[in-house]
């Protein structure tokens, strides 16, 4: 089976550097529309087309693989997103937050106020798309989710081990 992950396009919250998770259910700003109407070819060219899109239950996964994959049928996958207690801000609005600046200092490791560890968040993630994919039947699969979820599965599951951060991905990429 070949998994292709593409992370959704831009919401007015991402704009703003905001930390956006499963609390603030944006949808895709006209920016956002705009460029994974733009990604659309390139990412046909790239890589085949799938047989099913994976996505998060969120609005601006949900619309960016309505976008990219207009005729391909869609299943929602629960399981793969939130920013607890930092929701909704970026950071500008916590710093100076002793929580915010423990996470910062823990490279992300800790678990925020309202929110989980990276440990439990990789392992929710990792455990919502196996049993995704156990439903499966197909060999080509596309998965529309958060740029988190992506570094999350990939530092998990891939063999050469990188570290979480070097699996960024940028918006419809």
């Amino acid at each position: 089976m070949q998994i292709v992950f593409i992370r959704h396009s831009m919401t007015a919250g991402n704009l703003e550097r905001r930390y956006i998770g499963c609390r603030t259910d944006e949808p895709l700003c006209e920016a956002g529309i705009s460029l994974a109407q733009q990604k659309t070819a390139e990412i046909r060219q790239t890589f085949p087309m799938p047989e099913v899109v994976l996505t998060s239950p969120m609005r601006r996964c949900v619309q960016t693989a309505e976008i990219l994959f207009p005729d391909t049928p869609r299943e929602i996958v629960y399981g793969l997103q939130d920013f607890g207690d930092f929701e909704g801000k970026n950071y500008a609005e916590l710093s100076g937050d002793p929580a915010y600046q423990a996470w910062i200092d823990s490279g992300g490791t800790l678990a925020f106020p309202g929110g989980e560890s990276r440990a439990a968040f990789l392992q929710r993630c990792c455990q919502a798309l196996e049993q995704a994919l156990q439903r499966q039947q197909h060999q080509i699969v596309a998965a529309v989710v958060h740029g988190g979820t992506i570094m999350a599965v990939l530092s998990a599951l891939e063999e050469q081990q990188k570290p979480y951060f070097s699996w960024q991905a940028g918006h419809c990429e």
